[in-house]
């Protein structure tokens, strides 16, 4: 859904998400939760739908809420839509959630459960190990390119006053292919350092004052 959506709106292919594989951990939480809390509700498609908008809306705004308290920056921002909650979920996504729930419980989960059925033990456990460790090893590499934001972050906003947000995304652009690759998954990141850009103006012109008054 959201390369898809990335295709539509920039007209090129982007790799969503801040991990470097083509998976997006906030969904698999997602359809985890919802296949183990809400498979008792498959009978009531209703409450299925809502049940679904609520757990994956919640998950959204507190992945939101904690990024942006770890690395400083704001990863995506829905204060433009009409219908949000602090810019952290729409009504738009919120909806979508719950469609996907349904179809999550009524469709995907009884074809992987049927694939995943034919598979011997020993293979299944064999690829599961695999796969775990490549997306351990993913965390662990796109935790590093995240930290390389945080720090760039930091040091701009130490080191300058005006056009911070753009001189970021600048820098950003002359580091390696893959601090490139999470600059395009997320083009409007907004960095959170408008406070220390307030202070340290507030700053020269208090030490402007200083010297005027002392001279």
């Amino acid at each position: 859904m959201e390369v898809c959506i990335g295709l539509i709106r920039n007209k090129r292919f982007i790799n969503r998400g801040f991990l470097i594989g083509p998976y997006c951990p906030i969904y698999g939480i997602g359809c985890i939760l919802i296949t183990i809390c809400l498979q008792n509700f498959s009978k009531n498609p209703i409450i299925l739908f809502f049940m679904s908008l609520i757990i994956c809306s919640g998950l959204e705004y507190a992945t939101s809420y904690i990024m942006e308290k770890l690395f400083k920056a704001r990863w995506w921002d829905y204060s433009d839509r009409k219908v949000n909650i602090n810019g952290r979920v729409c009504l738009e996504y919120m909806l979508a959630f719950g469609i996907l729930g349904i179809v999550i419980i009524y469709i995907v989960n009884p074809y992987l459960l049927s694939l995943i059925n034919k598979i011997s033990f020993n293979n299944l456990y064999l690829i599961t190990i695999i796969l775990f460790l490549i997306f351990i090893i993913d965390n662990i590499i796109s935790f590093q390119i995240i930290y390389t934001f945080k720090n760039t972050i930091i040091t701009v906003a130490k080191d300058s006053t005006e056009q911070i947000s753009e001189k970021v995304h600048e820098i950003l652009l002359e580091k390696s292919i893959l601090v490139k690759r999470l600059h395009n998954a997320f083009p409007d990141l907004q960095v959170k350092i408008k406070n220390a850009e307030k202070e340290l103006r507030k700053k020269v012109k208090k030490i402007k004052k200083q010297l005027k008054d002392s001279i």
